[in-house]
């Protein structure tokens, strides 16, 4: 299974951005994906997660209410919708998946895309 992040950027605090994650090489609806991020100097962390179907998603604290998980299992594609972008966002974004139901934690997801930036301006 192959993952590409990709819609990172430099943006202003309180603008939106949107990232994908592209999959390939596998049944993209088999795998729960999730969404962890890494700033500089710290580990990296969940951010969200979505189940197989889509029924189920998971956010942490921090980002609940301003950014939303999906994905589109048509087109093997997972999304994170961010709005109101804090500077504290600011980090290499990467998307993750598993085989089975969702999970919190970076060692439990098998497959990894390489990330995409995000920055957030004050």
């Amino acid at each position: 299974v192959q993952l590409q992040a990709s819609g990172g950027g430099l943006v202003q605090a309180g603008d939106s951005l949107r990232l994908s994650c592209a999959a390939s090489g596998g049944t993209f609806s088999s795998f729960a994906m999730a969404w962890f991020r890494q700033a500089p100097g710290k580990e990296r962390e969940f951010v969200a997660a979505i189940s197989r179907l889509g029924q189920t998603t998971t956010l942490v604290d921090s980002v609940k209410g301003r950014f939303t998980i999906s994905r589109d299992n048509a087109k093997n594609t997972m999304y994170l919708q961010m709005n109101s972008l804090k500077p504290e966002d600011t980090a290499v974004y990467y998307c993750a998946s598993r085989v089975g139901g969702t999970a919190q934690t970076v060692n439990d997801y098998l497959y990894w895309g390489r990330g995409t930036q995000v920055t957030v301006s004050s």
